[in-house]
């Protein structure tokens, strides 16, 4: 009798998750992820800018972000990213597709970019706001990033991302 073989499943990718304490109250911090105006003043990693935030924040509503890299610099260009709203708890958790995508919020591979083309068209972000003696503790769950340098990369950029949001808050 011949041992039977496990059927192969696709390897689970390990999500990155960042917790970070902002130094604001949880309703100034959720404003910061909710309003276009707020997200534009920290999205995208240092020395990038923000300069298209549209926001449609309701469940099954799109979003639709704009970040612009250092002039003179390989990422002096536009990179757009969509996606949808799956769950919204008011002032506790935010879960969303991430996907890169063209100026008009079309859905566009890593390699439209210069990025690999290996990296899956959707992503999924969640994020989660908890109150900590009158600050925010905030945690990112980016879920679908292969390991290596493409998550060690976002883990960067959404650092960077988190420093400018304490900026922001201030």
């Amino acid at each position: 009798m011949t041992p039977r073989s496990k059927p192969t499943t696709p390897e689970a990718k390990p999500a990155l998750v960042i917790t970070r304490v902002f130094d604001a109250p949880r309703a100034l911090v959720w404003k910061a992820w909710t309003e276009p105006e707020r997200v534009a003043r920290w999205w995208g990693p240092k020395d990038f800018t923000a300069p298209a935030i549209k926001i449609d924040f309701r469940v099954g509503g799109k979003y639709l972000y704009c970040m612009h890299g250092p002039a003179g610099s390989p990422f002096d260009k536009d990179f757009w990213s969509t996606g949808v709203y799956e769950e919204i708890v008011p002032m506790q958790r935010i879960v969303a597709t991430d996907s890169f995508a063209d100026a008009l919020g079309n859905v566009v591979p890593a390699s439209h970019y210069g990025m690999p083309g290996d990296l899956p068209l959707e992503f999924r972000v969640t994020v989660t706001f908890e109150d900590d003696d009158g600050r925010t503790k905030l945690t990112l769950t980016h879920e679908g990033l292969p390991a290596g340098e493409q998550s060690e990369g976002a883990s960067a950029g959404w650092n960077q991302s988190f420093d400018k949001l304490a900026e922001s808050l201030r």
